[in-house]
């Protein structure tokens, strides 16, 4: 997106966690489409500074670091408001699934990494996105889950249970941020990036086929919803889970 067609400022300010790429990017690519000012973080420099030149270094600002980091976590938040002045918007993105196998073999520490990078990471950008700015002035958070979180994912088990805490966490912070901050998730099934490319590579016509809507993800599909669920035309959802998946639960019914 070059400066020529980047619309007017919204006065709005977003910051994306683990946006370098895929979903993430597809989330800051709809914010700053709309008009917004975004932060993103991930964890490699090189990958941030790309996505940077491409969003628009006039919109977009990168930190980099791990999402558990609490230091991280602090600085990203900071490094926000002193560009931008203000953090309206908190996507957590940022998540990992480093294991793929039964759950009766799972190393206990790497369910543990997960839930730390899944779970722990999103409550503290939430924490500190509140003290900053949400709790005086309002705002949204959206976290991306996932539909393993909400149904049995056989052989990623360890991230479908991160991803079902942190649908409970949506909850929590809806409950607790209510009325200035609304709270809500994305549950997405398959959506083609690098990071998911495990569940689909080699055999994507086979994957597709699954699904009613005849195709796998995209990112661009979260990004909308991410806006959506952001936007005044969302003002009075909060709690909520939005299922986008294609149309594949709907092969879940009997008969």
């Amino acid at each position: 997106m070059s400066s020529k067609e980047l619309p007017e400022l919204s006065g709005k300010v977003a910051l994306v966690t683990g946006a370098s790429r895929g979903i993430g990017y597809g989330v800051a690519e709809a914010l700053v489409a709309r008009g917004d000012r975004v932060c993103i973080t991930g964890r490699g420099e090189e990958a941030l500074k790309e996505a940077v030149e491409q969003l628009g270094s006039d919109r977009v600002i990168a930190v980099p670091g791990k999402a558990h980091d609490e230091a991280h976590q602090a600085a990203a938040v900071a490094a926000t408001m002193e560009a931008f002045g203000r953090v309206d918007f908190l996507v957590n993105n940022a998540g990992t699934n480093p294991v793929f196998g039964p759950m009766a073999d799972l190393d206990l520490n790497v369910a543990r990494k997960v839930y730390e990078t899944n779970v722990i990471s999103a409550l503290g950008f939430a924490q500190q996105t509140w003290h900053a700015w949400q709790k005086d002035h309002g705002g949204a958070i959206v976290n991306i889950a996932s539909v393993a979180g909400v149904s049995p994912s056989p052989f990623i088990g360890a991230y479908g249970m991160s991803k079902a805490a942190m649908i409970n966490l949506t909850l929590q912070l809806a409950h607790e941020f209510a009325p200035g901050v609304r709270v809500n998730a994305i549950a997405p099934a398959v959506v083609k990036t690098k990071f998911a490319q495990a569940l689909y590579e080699g055999r994507e016509a086979e994957a597709a086929a699954a699904y009613p809507l005849g195709r796998l993800g995209v990112p661009e599909d979260i990004g909308g919803a991410a806006a959506f669920l952001t936007s005044d035309q969302s003002d009075w959802i909060t709690g909520q889970t939005l299922v986008v998946d294609g149309g594949i639960f709907l092969n879940a019914g009997v008969g």
